[in-house]
């Protein structure tokens, strides 16, 4: 499936990149959220999927935090 490969992908990762990812995403979501409120975004299914990849990449920072 699509999100175990992006999950996989996500695991080979160090913190450092992770934590990039995870800034890369929240910033996408806010620019999401500022074109459904001016009402530009066609796919709003695309705030759910980058909301769900946020707490992936948080979930595995965790993780990998735990085991240190």
């Amino acid at each position: 499936m699509k999100t175990d490969k992006y999950v996989a992908d996500l695991r080979g990762k160090s913190v450092s990149e992770l934590r990039e990812e995870l800034t890369t995403a929240k910033k996408e979501l806010f620019n999401l959220r500022f074109q459904n409120a001016t009402n530009q975004l066609d796919n709003t299914s695309r705030i759910r999927e980058v909301r769900k990849n946020i707490a992936r990449i948080q979930t595995i920072i965790t993780e990998t935090s735990a085991k240190a």
